[in-house]
């Protein structure tokens, strides 16, 4: 039976991070430079180490016996790679407006890209691999983000409270036609806006909505957010596109699934996330990146109306797991009580993360404690892991959802 290895993992030091959310989380000081994410997997581009005898990544430790590490069952079903990434996402700074494929979209746009020999690396590419990339973001604090379209009268009636002249036709055809073709003929216009003419847009939205932020109106909430994200994108028609989506704020403990075809963005909090490894995401604002407009409208799901929060299910006393349709992943939450040890089962894969407190997990041949913002790897050999902890701690639980 392999051991759990004491995960070393790196952080992304995209702009949009915070400096200080994952160094708190570590007990660490600020740091210098933007701390925007926390990697825990086996993710190509910054897969985590393990030390067993010597330091190697978790991709070549899981390549190099993949039934002991994942599973028969995992292997079958995914193949010899782990099947999600964890992470911890700090957002300081609105993120890029994106959208992830459904596994078939995703299949068929990678063979058609690589059929016309774009270079997987290339800055236009779409579609990077053949998979999914659902997600799902658990808040440890209170967390901001844009999630889905908003029904199409209710666009109506933010489009006239806005009263911008360029934008009446659309506003007109969301009243006249309140169904999901005038919402993504509204998408479209903005996303195709005459390159020339974007600043002066960008520059009448953020002007009213600064002037809107603070009133009475129900959206004054989603106008104050387009006025910030205006200040960085000053000439981003996605600014506008701000306003189409469902504003969503979680408290700590609350849970929003993104499904595939789901246009979104995370605005500004801390959380714990999981997603199916993959790197599909195309962009509809808010980023210099490469914004496929064709690609994206016809991606996209415009259905309407705010996404619930997550629902939970205890799993035990002791744990709750949030439930997502995803064979890829499922995320929970442990919480660990003063001297009362918690027995989770084995023969998956298992990421262990500590966000409060400080835990000491045993697997019968290896022992290991884990401080806040450490993270532990549990091959699918590991029959069972017990977890405990002197002070109290909270522990969250990434397994394939299978």
């Amino acid at each position: 039976m392999d051991p759990m290895d004491l995960l070393t993992n790196a952080i992304q030091p995209y702009a949009w991070g915070s400096h200080s959310a994952i160094a708190a989380l570590q007990g660490r000081v600020p740091a210098d430079q933007p701390e925007a994410e926390l990697w825990m997997g086996a993710h190509p581009l910054a897969p985590s180490r393990v030390h067993r005898g010597g330091w190697a990544t978790l991709v070549d430790t899981i390549a190099a016996d993949p039934q002991a590490e994942l599973g028969p069952a995992v292997v079958a079903t995914f193949g010899p790679r782990l099947p999600f990434l964890l992470k911890v996402l700090a957002a300081a700074k609105p993120l890029s407006l994106q959208v992830h494929p459904t596994p078939e979209q995703a299949r068929t746009g990678f063979d058609a890209e690589d059929a016309r020999g774009i270079p997987r690396d290339a800055p236009n590419r779409n579609y990077r691999d053949p998979y999914s990339k659902p997600e799902l973001i658990v808040a440890l604090t209170p967390f901001t983000g844009l999630c889905g379209f908003r029904a199409a009268a209710e666009l109506a009636a933010l489009l006239d409270e806005l009263a911008i002249p360029s934008l009446k036709e659309f506003g007109d055809a969301l009243t006249n036609t309140p169904d999901e073709s005038a919402v993504r003929a509204l998408l479209a216009g903005l996303l195709r806006w005459p390159q020339a003419d974007r600043a002066a847009l960008v520059a009448e939205v953020a002007r009213r909505c600064a002037l809107l932020r603070t009133s009475e109106s129900p959206f004054a909430a989603s106008f104050d957010w387009a006025a910030r994200v205006a200040d960085d994108y000053p000439d981003d028609t996605g600014v506008a596109v701000v306003l189409m989506l469902n504003l969503v704020q979680l408290a700590p403990g609350e849970a929003v699934f993104l499904k595939p075809r789901t246009l979104h963005a995370y605005l500004q909090g801390t959380g714990v996330e999981i997603m199916a490894g993959s790197d599909n995401v195309l962009r509809g604002g808010l980023t210099p990146k490469h914004i496929d407009v064709d690609e994206l409208l016809g991606l996209l799901d415009f259905g309407n109306g705010p996404l619930p929060a997550t629902p939970t299910t205890d799993l035990s006393t002791d744990e709750r797991a949030w439930l997502t349709p995803t064979p890829e992943f499922r995320l929970s939450e442990i919480v660990l009580s003063v001297d009362h040890p918690v027995t989770l089962a084995g023969g998956v894969p298992q990421i262990l993360l500590c966000t409060q407190g400080a835990a000491h997990l045993d697997d019968g041949t290896s022992a290991l404690d884990l401080a806040g913002g450490q993270s532990v790897f549990v091959p699918a050999s590991s029959s069972v892991v017990r977890a405990s902890s002197p002070s109290g701690a909270t522990v969250f639980r990434a397994v394939p959802g299978l």
